[in-house]
C-alpha cells in the first residue's frame, strides 16, 4: 500500500512537473532565452525518464530523477537571483541569451499593463526583429513573474525529491522479495528447480 501511494504521488507530480516545464519552455522560446531553453529541455527529458521509471519499476531512472531534482532546485535559485539582481547579477546582461539575442524576457516585453519602449541596437546590433524592449509602469514587475515561475519549479522539485527518495527506498526494500526484471530474464528461477519428469514423455523410440 505504501509503495502504491508513493508511486501514485510521484506519477501525478511528474505529470504536473512536465506540464509546468512545457509552459515555461514556451515562454523561454518566445523570449529567446537560450540557456533556460537548454536547461528546460534536459529537465523535460529527465522528468519523462522519472515518470517511466516510476511506472515500470526502474530504480535507476527514479534515482536519476531524484538527483536531478536537487540540481533543478539549484538552477532555479540561480534564476531567481539573476532576475532579482542578487549577488551582483544583472538581468540586463546577456548571460541567459549567450549574446545571440537582445531580448531579456518575454514577460518583460509583453507583460500586460506595461509601457514598452523600443531601444535601438548599439554596436554590432541585433538581427531584425530582435531589438531589446524595456517595460515601465508595470503593476507587477516582470522580474517578479520570472521569480515566481522559478519558485513554483523549486516547490515542485522539492516535492519530487522527497517522493523520489521514498520510492527509491521502497523499491530497494522490495528488491529482495520481488524480481522487477523477471520479464527480461531468459532463464527464470522456476526453470532451474523444475524436475525433469516431463522429459520421460519426450523420449524417442526407434522402430524394431
Amino acid at each position: 500500500m505504501g509503495s502504491c501511494s508513493g508511486r501514485c504521488a510521484l506519477v501525478v507530480l511528474c505529470a504536473f512537473q512536465l506540464v509546468a516545464a512545457l509552459e515555461r519552455q514556451v515562454f523561454d522560446f518566445l523570449g529567446y532565452q537560450w540557456a533556460p531553453i537548454l536547461a528546460n529541455f534536459v529537465h523535460i527529458i529527465i522528468v519523462i525518464l522519472g515518470l517511466f521509471g516510476t511506472i515500470q519499476y526502474r530504480l535507476r531512472y527514479v534515482m536519476v530523477y531524484t538527483l536531478w531534482a536537487a540540481v533543478w532546485v539549484t538552477w532555479n535559485v540561480f534564476i531567481i537571483c539573476f532576475y532579482l539582481e542578487v549577488g551582483g547579477l544583472l538581468q540586463d546582461s546577456e548571460l541567459l541569451t549567450f549574446s545571440l539575442s537582445r531580448h531579456r524576457s518575454w514577460w518583460r516585453e509583453r507583460w500586460p499593463g506595461c509601457l514598452h519602449e523600443e531601444v535601438p541596437a548599439v554596436g554590432l546590433g541585433a538581427p531584425h526583429g530582435q531589438a531589446l524592449v524595456s517595460g515601465a509602469g508595470c503593476a507587477l514587475e516582470p522580474s517578479y513573474v520570472e521569480a515566481l515561475h522559478s519558485g513554483l519549479q523549486i516547490l515542485i522539485a522539492l516535492l519530487g525529491f522527497v517522493c523520489g527518495c521514498q520510492v527509491v527506498s521502497v523499491f530497494t526494500e522490495e528488491e529482495d522479495s520481488f524480481d522487477f526484471i523477471g520479464g527480461f530474464d531468459p532463464f527464470p528461477l522456476y526453470h532451474v528447480n523444475e524436475k525433469p519428469s516431463s522429459l520421460l514423455s519426450k523420449q524417442v523410440y526407434l522402430p524394431a
